[in-house]
């Protein structure tokens, strides 16, 4: 069998090749971010990173793209949009329904996102003129995407730290592959919101200490999936019924004008995830959880800390019906379950 026939693969050719693979928009950069590791430091020295240890842990490589792996020579950055198709919001307004981040209402787009992004790579070494080696990465993975997608020229970070595109919103995922090829860089993106202020004032906690900065600890996003045991006091009632992640500051967005319809079916809402009714979700027991959450993000910060969270938007729904139901939980084995039933039954019958 003769060999397949190489190909020179220019910025044109592989972004036409993305595209066909269900990417919304391809930039080209290198693996250095000059100045990142101070940023980085300071904003774990302010402690905004609150409970993810795994940023201290891994700040070599996080603050220094190169470090994570010195043979790469460029990096091919990519976004896959998952713009939702109803508003984003509708859910916070049916309290006794829990509220679910848009991203996480279908399939993993961990597991969707990297199985793409190695098929592209495998296209690009398989067809390379030169030997070329790849290595993706997505979310997971020591990689601080945003900042190198804002190098790409892929879009900037918004005054809410999330990355922002004007020819795609903020409604979309960061892939990365880093590769020995030299690709030409594009130019880097610069920030565009001008006096513009409404994903600040559309946080429920305050989250920002200033524009272009977060602090995670007050972030919803961080609260409901990152942190591990009580939330605070002060903050449980501004949770609302959001019960895993939100979506605030990216719905209120202008540039979401130019957001582009999702290509990637599984990312649609699943029927029980769109607005799910917190009476069908508080009772689940680990097995029952792991079962209806499988393939989804949710599965990933287990019972436990789902169920707290369930509790809180009980608590705030002011529907002492739900009295009842949740009174078994106080005596639940895990601690932090029994806290947040205990604190729901208090704010219902206040």
């Amino acid at each position: 069998m003769s060999k397949r026939a190489k190909i020179n693969l220019s910025k044109e050719v592989i972004i036409d090749r993305a595209i066909e693979e269900g990417f919304s928009l391809v930039k080209f950069t290198t693996p250095e971010l000059p100045g990142l590791d101070k940023k980085l430091q300071e904003f774990v020295d302010a402690g905004y990173h609150g409970q993810m240890k795994w940023m201290e842990e891994r700040m070599n490589w996080r603050g220094n793209p190169k470090a994570l792996w010195p043979e790469a020579k460029s990096v091919i950055v990519l976004a896959e949009s998952y713009s939702p198709d109803e508003d984003p919001m509708e859910a916070i307004k049916h309290t006794d329904h829990g509220a679910v981040s848009v991203y996480a209402r279908g399939k993993d787009y961990h597991d969707l996102v990297k199985k793409r992004l190695k098929r592209l790579g495998r296209w690009i070494v398989e067809n390379a003129e030169d030997d070329a080696q790849i290595k993706v990465f997505v979310d997971t993975a020591p990689v601080m995407e945003k900042p190198l997608a804002q190098k790409a020229g892929l879009g900037w970070q918004g005054k809410h730290t999330n990355l922002l595109s004007r020819e795609i919103g903020n409604w979309f995922f960061i892939g990365s592959i880093f590769t020995t090829l030299e690709l030409e860089a594009d130019k880097p993106e610069v920030e565009k919101c001008g006096s513009c202020r409404k994903c600040l004032d559309a946080c429920p906690t305050d989250a920002f200490p200033a524009p272009f900065k977060i602090d995670a600890r007050k972030c919803i996003s961080y609260l409901t999936i990152e942190h591990n045991g009580p939330v605070d006091l002060e903050l449980r009632s501004k949770l609302g019924n959001r019960i895993y992640g939100c979506d605030d500051c990216l719905a209120a967005c202008p540039w979401n004008k130019f957001a582009v319809e999702a290509t990637e079916i599984r990312y649609a809402a699943r029927d029980d995830l769109a607005s799910p009714p917190l009476r069908d979700l508080v009772a689940l027991n680990d097995a029952e959880f792991r079962q209806k959450f499988s393939g989804s993000p949710i599965k990933r910060i287990g019972r436990n800390r789902f169920v707290r969270n369930v509790l809180y938007a009980i608590g705030n729904s002011k529907n002492r019906d739900f009295i009842p139901t949740i009174t078994p939980l106080k005596e639940d084995a895990d601690a932090t379950v029994a806290d947040a039933a205990n604190w729901a039954i208090n704010a219902l019958k206040q």
